[in-house]
């Protein structure tokens, strides 16, 4: 293996090097060149061992020894491991299509231009997807407990009346209220009213339900009157999840409950409401926008629907930073979005001693909708695309305020040439200097 190979000749080398130090000594030992003949490394660790040598020459060599066993295991460091962490900045933008299907690379200056010119055929609004929804608490369901009154007028046919005392000895006769409470929609839809008997609820508004009682009570009591509430409502309900101090499911009411209604009633978000992101799932459609665009536009606050989950999301969305950065970790977002400028900002900037300026790249899958010139048979993934970064030109800072971070990103920053041979030096340096301090000791 090569790095076995690069390994040996290190070996030898040092050998070798430690036989020129030893050759001065030969004339004034008067030892023969004979007695290590080139290339003998057998003969000159005998030497090194102390067979043949001069007494008062055994101790620099055992020095020589113990020096060259702490520089063995750093020259092999160098042979085993490498300078860099990561691909460096050549080669990231000399990756093609060969490396991976579709793959580009692009100047994060032309994807925010491109961003620009594509800005007018914007998808869909918040408000424009989930609008419309009519109040919900209007229509009955199965399981709805309803509250229903009946009047009648005197004389009264089936419910009686109740005396009023008029204050002169004589008491009035009046209409007494009948109130049937607890009355639950069952499974075939309908309430039981007595004199009325089965009345259907399921699918009906209130009105339609009053005026059903009346019409069956006609004939039986006199001037019937009735009026129905819900005492309970289970069916018209939204859900509301997520960092939010009360979690709950909260009852809709002809009132027409909105996005901010159904917040407030479950205490609100537990987390700074500028950092939230508001979650809507009605059916197969979900929605999501920040919270801060969700109180900034009054349109975007939408009546809820019966069935609507409501999920409060705190930094929902990350990036992954890799490289030459001040951190290494996986950093979270909120919903409002995060620029490239931003992103740097909290993982601490280039790390001055090692990065490659030059060498910023973000690594995304973009949706080939999003992409001109797609080329076909991109993975399912989307088109893997590689942003590059200049931070030594001066107008990639402008370009970095308007360049948006994505979920999923990965922030790379490439090792520096310069910051590979310095680590490299500083490696043999660590190894070398400890045996010049002994050299010049022992001389």
């Amino acid at each position: 293996m090569p790095s076995v190979m690069l390994l040996k000749w290190q070996v030898l080398s040092v050998f070798h090097y430690y036989r020129g130090l030893v050759r001065p000594y030969y004339r004034r030992y008067s030892l023969r060149e004979s007695r290590f003949p080139k290339g003998s490394s057998l003969n000159l660790l005998r030497l090194l061992c102390g067979r043949g040598a001069a007494p008062d020459l055994l101790p620099r060599l055992n020095v020589r020894i113990l020096v060259l066993s702490a520089l063995l295991p750093a020259l092999a460091g160098c042979s085993v491991m490498g300078t860099s962490t990561g691909p460096s900045r050549r080669t990231v933008e000399h990756a093609s299509a060969a490396t991976l299907p579709g793959l580009r690379v692009e100047d994060i200056a032309q994807a925010v231009t491109a961003e620009n010119a594509s800005s007018d055929g914007s998808p869909e609004s918040f408000a424009e997807v989930l609008g419309g929804a009519q109040p919900g608490g209007t229509r009955v369901g199965v399981g709805d407990t309803l509250e229903v009154t009946i009047w009648e007028a005197s004389p009264p046919a089936l419910f009686g009346t109740a005396r009023l005392d008029n204050g002169v000895g004589s008491g009035i006769a009046v209409s007494q209220p009948n109130t049937l409470s607890g009355m639950q929609v069952g499974p075939s839809g309908t309430i039981t009213v007595p004199f009325a008997g089965q009345v259907p609820a399921a699918g009906h508004t209130l009105r339609e339900i009053e005026e059903e009682i009346v019409r069956r009570l006609q004939g039986k009591a006199h001037l019937p009157q009735a009026q129905v509430r819900i005492a309970r409502n289970v069916t018209a309900t939204v859900s509301v999840l997520g960092d939010v101090k009360n979690p709950s499911e909260i009852p809709l009411t002809p009132h027409g409950e909105r996005i901010l209604d159904a917040l407030s009633e479950a205490g609100g978000t537990s987390e700074p409401l500028d950092r939230m992101t508001i979650q809507v799932t009605r059916g197969p459609i979900v929605r999501r926008i920040a919270a801060r665009d969700l109180i900034a536009d009054p349109r975007n606050n939408v009546v809820l629907k019966s069935g609507d989950v409501i999920t409060a999301l705190y930094q929902p969305y990350s990036f992954t930073v890799l490289g030459a950065a001040g951190k290494n970790d996986e950093v979270r977002f909120e919903g409002v979005g995060l620029s490239l400028s931003q992103a740097l900002g909290r993982v601490g900037g280039l790390a001055s001693d090692r990065a490659d300026p030059k060498g910023v790249f973000i690594f995304r899958w973009e949706h080939p909708a999003d992409m001109p010139n797609a080329a076909s048979g991109s993975s399912s993934l989307g088109i893997p695309v590689i942003y590059r970064a200049d931070l030594k030109d001066p107008a990639t800072y402008f370009a970095a305020q308007r360049f948006r971070m994505r979920d999923g990103d990965v922030l790379y920053i490439s090792n520096s040439s310069v910051a590979d041979l310095q680590r490299f030096v500083n490696l043999i340096a660590s190894s070398i200097l400890p045996f010049s301090a002994v050299k010049t000791i022992t001389q």
